[in-house]
């Protein structure tokens, strides 16, 4: 996507999925601000990927608020299940949509709630872990 509004990053410590999320925000005939368009790239397993696929189908057209309300089970519904194996997955997505509001708020300095101020932290906390994780095995 050429100029995203917002840029998440999500991945997974335990299998190693990555995925990057863009969105384009714009405002509904109510003032409102929605997520218009979003787009992904992910390095992961057809799980990951479908997961991925289907948060962009939820999202579009969402306010802000709407898409920072998704959770895994409405994505694993959708898709009609995961094995329990996968459901890790569809967090991937989630957490990716999550970063990109984050992201877009944060840019146009707007007030960030606090639920997505926590998770934020969250997970750069684990994209310093994947960091270490592949620093040493690159290295080795």
């Amino acid at each position: 996507m050429k100029n995203p509004d917002g840029v998440g990053k999500a991945g997974n410590v335990i299998c190693g999925d990555l995925m990057e999320l863009y969105i384009k925000v714009a405002k509904n005939k109510k003032g409102q601000e929605i997520i218009k368009d979003v787009k992904f790239e992910t390095y992961g397993c057809l799980a990951a990927i479908a997961s991925s696929s289907m948060l962009t189908d939820l999202a579009k057209g969402k306010t802000l608020e709407q898409a920072m309300a998704f959770n895994r089970k409405e994505i694993v519904s959708e898709l009609g299940g995961l094995p329990p194996v996968k459901i890790h997955c569809s967090v991937l997505a989630g957490d990716a949509l999550i970063e990109a509001i984050f992201d877009y708020l944060n840019k146009n300095k707007k007030p960030i709630p606090e639920k997505i101020r926590a998770r934020h932290k969250q997970l750069q906390k684990e994209k310093e872990i994947i960091s270490k994780k592949y620093k040493a095995n690159v290295s080795k």
